[in-house]
C-alpha cells in the first residue's frame, strides 16, 4: 500500500495526488496537520534519504526559525524538529513500503512510474 504524506493545501502534494489518481493508483493520504509525524518516522526518512533532502529549507517555516536553530539541524536533531514543525518536511513523502520518494519533480515522477510498472 502506498502512503502519501503531506498537507492537503500544498500545491506539490495536490500535483502528486492528481498524478496518482489519473493513473488509478490506490494510496492512502496522511495529513501531517491531522495525523502528525513521529520523531521515529522522521529519523527513518532522514536515515534513508538524508537530512538535506527531507528538511524543506525553502519554505516560510524554515525562514521563520531562529538562525541558531537552523544552524543546529543535523541527522540527530532534525527528527524532533520535524515532528514539532511538520511544515518543515519537504512534501510529499511517497512511501512505497520498501522505498520512499520525496518531492514531486520530473525525476520523482519518472522513478515512481518505473516503480509502479
Amino acid at each position: 500500500m502506498i502512503t502519501v504524506y503531506g498537507i492537503p493545501n500544498c500545491d506539490t502534494v495536490k500535483k502528486a495526488r492528481k498524478w496518482l489518481d489519473e493513473r488509478g493508483v490506490t494510496y492512502s493520504f496522511h495529513d501531517f496537520k491531522k495525523g502528525g509525524l513521529t520523531p521515529e518516522r522522521a529519523a527513518d526518512w532522514i536515515a534513508e534519504l538524508g537530512v538535506e533532502k527531507v528538511v524543506n529549507k525553502r519554505g516560510t517555516t524554515w525562514k521563520k526559525l531562529d538562525p541558531a536553530i537552523q544552524e543546529s539541524v543535523t541527522d540527530t536533531t532534525a527528527p524532533a524538529l520535524l515532528a514539532s514543525h511538520t511544515s518543515l518536511v519537504k512534501r510529499p513523502v511517497i512511501d512505497l513500503g520498501e522505498i520512499r520518494l520525496i518531492g514531486f519533480d520530473k525525476s520523482v515522477q519518472a522513478d515512481l512510474e518505473a516503480l509502479l510498472d
